[in-house]
């Protein structure tokens, strides 16, 4: 038995790549799992193939979040686990026009903050809730060509910390998923900054699944499908300015094969 065994499941960008993998594995689990996507299609064939309940929609917005959580009560009565999967690659460096930040920070950061503000006060009158954040190494470490995309998995780091820190001693179990390249379409969306850092040593989505379902075993807060992320983010803390000439050597290497 574990804590996942008949529970009540929720995932977000669940229609495709780690928030599918983590539908399925849920689900294998004896969850009962809602699957949310942008894209109804999508939504309803892993529901499908899992026996789950699709609930298409935007979790970018205050809105979407509403109304995701009050279908997904509808069908699961109460929602034990909640995976706050989807998530945007877009943009670039400053430059890139506010829209796309403000996106970025939608998807990325508020829509955590959006389904914690309603699922917490059931959650910590029952004394028990499992909130799952899909960040990325981007928030532990950076992501090179993408400054939206690491400073709302910052953010989303940040969240998760700070929820683990103030509910865990009232029931309130918190993982953040911090992987490197995953092999989805976010990936080969990421460009030449993607095929430098991550292609070679890029994993299958269910790989992320397996490594949440182990710390969700474990009650583990931090999920590193890429076990090297830890001795990345020990670095980054122990030596900030040798990590960061190691991070602009990258950049360099990158910025010389594109004019290449």
């Amino acid at each position: 038995m574990t804590v996942v065994s008949g529970a009540g499941a929720v995932v977000t960008g669940g229609g495709g790549g780690i928030g599918r993998a983590i539908a399925r594995r849920l689900a294998a689990g004896d969850a009962q799992v809602v699957v949310n996507d942008l894209d109804p299609g999508a939504a309803a064939a892993v529901a499908a193939e899992i026996g789950g309940f699709a609930v298409p929609g935007d979790t970018g917005t205050d809105h979407g979040v509403r109304e995701l959580l009050a279908a997904a009560r509808g069908h699961l009565g109460e929602i034990d686990i909640y995976c706050s999967n989807a998530g945007t690659g877009a943009g670039s460096g400053p430059d890139t026009p506010d829209d796309v930040w403000q996106r970025a920070w939608e998807v990325n950061t508020l829509a955590h903050v959006r389904a914690a503000r309603a699922l917490l006060p059931g959650w910590l009158a029952r004394g028990q809730g499992t909130f799952v954040i899909t960040a990325s190494a981007a928030g532990l470490l950076t992501m090179l060509g993408s400054a939206p995309y690491s400073v709302t998995k910052h953010a989303a780091v940040g969240f998760a910390e700070w929820l683990a820190a103030t509910y865990a001693h009232r029931g309130l179990t918190v993982h953040c998923i911090c992987p490197q390249g995953v092999r989805t379409q976010m990936l080969a969306d990421a460009g030449r900054p993607g095929e430098v850092l991550l292609l070679d040593t890029a994993i299958e989505p269910e790989q992320v699944a397996g490594a949440l379902w182990d710390a969700m075993t474990e009650r583990r807060f931090l999920v590193l499908p890429h076990p090297e992320v830890r001795d990345y983010y020990t670095l980054r803390a122990a030596d900030t300015d040798r990590w960061l000439r190691g991070m602009s050597r990258l950049q360099r290497r990158i910025e010389e094969e594109e004019t290449a």
